[in-house]
């Protein structure tokens, strides 16, 4: 499904004021084989998708000074999703992160441009990140095929988003 369907008839309010629940944030990702550069054509992340563990891991240094003490500076973080559910056959990301060039691909080949952000309120992230499979069909017999993938920023941090609609652009 492309960011557009899903958002179709939805209008994020920058002002709400609630609790959000999982289901209301999207990951979606660029990874047509020529990109039309619009983030309405993207690719969301959810069919088979049990569970999306979004992360931020700090990283720190601690230095310890003369008569103040130990002091902790916080020097980077890396954003990185951990995508687990059941093999969906036919979906598009699916499909995508499962096929050969992705499973075994390296560099900047598995890299691809992604959107993370809450419908609620249209805010969130812009980035790059890369897909990484750890598992495309494993579980016990007789119960369904699981997906593990994880999707990590890498070289810069990703930037400040607001959802808009650009697929009239």
């Amino acid at each position: 499904m492309k960011l557009s369907e899903l958002m179709s008839g939805v209008t994020p309010n920058a002002d709400y004021a609630g609790i959000t629940n999982t289901d209301d944030f999207v990951l979606a990702m660029d990874i047509a084989a020529e990109s039309t550069g619009k983030i309405a054509d993207y690719v969301v992340v959810q069919t088979g998708v049990t569970a999306v563990d979004a992360q931020l891991n700090p990283e720190t240094e601690d230095k310890t000074y003369l008569r103040t003490g130990k002091s902790t500076n916080k020097t980077a973080t890396q954003r990185t999703f951990n995508i687990t559910g059941d093999r969906f056959e036919g979906d598009e990301f699916q499909d995508f992160a499962c096929g050969h060039a992705i499973k075994f691909g390296k560099g900047q080949t598995i890299v691809k441009p992604y959107v993370y952000f809450s419908m609620l309120t249209g805010k969130g992230e812009q980035g790059q990140a890369a897909i990484i499979v750890n598992s495309d069909g494993s579980g016990d017999a007789g119960a369904a095929a699981e997906v593990d993938i994880d999707i990590m920023c890498n070289n810069s941090a990703p930037t400040e988003y607001t959802y808009a609609d650009d697929s009239g652009t």
